[in-house]
């Protein structure tokens, strides 16, 4: 007995738990604070945070996550869908949807969730229930709004309830995000006449399932109008890859008889097709025609000339895609549905 005594007197103590009530007392703030800050709750000013987020390393105190998910029945990661064309390989996908793809994931990290990425294209592969399925807390959808079926299922798993927003989306009773695209078109052809272009045309569509497609051709529109000058619209064929449908379609304004001293190509994989185009024909770029394009593409930075485009903010559109999910899924109200763009001037334009 007395020698159990010694050896429960002897044992080494229990190593002390640090809790969220003491990285409050050393960041001088209250546990619930705590709570907010290290989950990333924008409400907590970036100051605080980082003021817990030292208190926190200095204490070791890290946040016990399943704990934290069984208190808020959440799971803590986000679902994102890449969608398809039916068939295509995915490495020929369209390289805007990765970088949004990469800036969701970013932003998805910085607050403090994970994410379960899917590439998705026909009915075989189509699965969009995750939240039924305590696999995340809500969905993101971006890609392809030509592939119509796979946009129609996610759709109806929205309209079941479920939290889906959605980048593009050829619907607007989807919960959507969109480039500025008004914004960006009229800072193209404004660009395009700074830069003594006229006769300036727009390879685009009124009709294409891409609902940035017409907001971009409206906004060329109203801009040639307000600058008193001929507007003149060079149809994309449905279809086809965009660079193919770039190459045609510049052929085609050629063949017209068409005077035209500048393009407005709505996305830069059509503006890569219209320079090659460009180049078949002997047709210098930017003297004798100038080149803009929409989309921020790298690839634009490594033709000949380099691309002038319309760049969106792609950290901006990560962080608003999921804090509108983050919101939705908390029941609360965003706002912000436009990711900010810029005017990325190259070579295919007239310094």
């Amino acid at each position: 007995m007395g020698q159990e005594l010694i050896k429960g007197r002897n044992a080494p103590p229990r190593p002390y738990r640090v809790t969220s009530f003491d990285v409050a007392a050393e960041a001088g703030v209250s546990q619930s604070t705590v709570s907010r800050a290290l989950a990333g709750d924008p409400v907590v000013s970036e100051a605080t945070r980082l003021r817990v987020a030292e208190a926190a390393r200095k204490l070791n105190y890290h946040i016990d996550e399943n704990a934290a998910r069984l208190r808020t029945g959440r799971t803590g990661t986000l679902a994102v869908v890449l969608i398809c064309r039916p068939g295509e390989n995915r490495k020929d996908v369209n390289p805007f949807y990765f970088s949004l793809l990469g800036s969701i994931c970013a932003a998805a990290s910085n607050r403090g969730h994970e994410t379960l990425v899917s590439f998705q294209d026909t009915a075989e592969n189509l699965s969009g229930r995750y939240e039924e399925q305590r696999k995340a807390d809500g969905l993101i959808v971006i890609g392809t709004t030509e592939n119509r079926e796979a946009w129609a299922y996610f759709q109806e798993i929205a309209g079941s309830g479920a939290n889906v927003v959605c980048w593009g989306a050829p619907w607007d009773d989807l919960p959507w995000v969109r480039s500025d695209n008004e914004t960006g078109a009229r800072i193209a052809v404004e660009h395009l006449i700074a830069r003594g272009y006229r006769r300036i045309a727009c390879i685009a569509s009124e009709t294409s399932p891409q609902r940035q497609f017409k907001e971009r051709y409206d906004a060329y529109l109203a801009c040639m109008a307000e600058a008193g000058l001929e507007p003149h619209l060079v149809p994309i064929e449905k279809g086809l890859p965009r660079d193919e449908q770039g190459r045609r379609a510049t052929r085609a304004l050629i063949t017209s008889g068409w005077e035209f001293d500048a393009i407005f190509a709505v996305c830069d994989e059509i503006a890569l097709g219209v320079l090659e185009a460009l180049h078949e024909a002997d047709i210098d770029v930017p003297d004798k025609v100038g080149l803009v394009g929409f989309d921020g593409l790298r690839a634009g930075a490594h033709v000949t000339p380099a691309l002038t485009t319309i760049e969106p903010d792609f950290q901006a559109a990560g962080s608003i895609l999921v804090n509108k999910l983050l919101a939705m899924v908390a029941g609360e109200e965003y706002e912000i549905l436009r990711a900010p763009v810029r005017l990325l001037e190259r070579g295919s334009t007239r310094k």
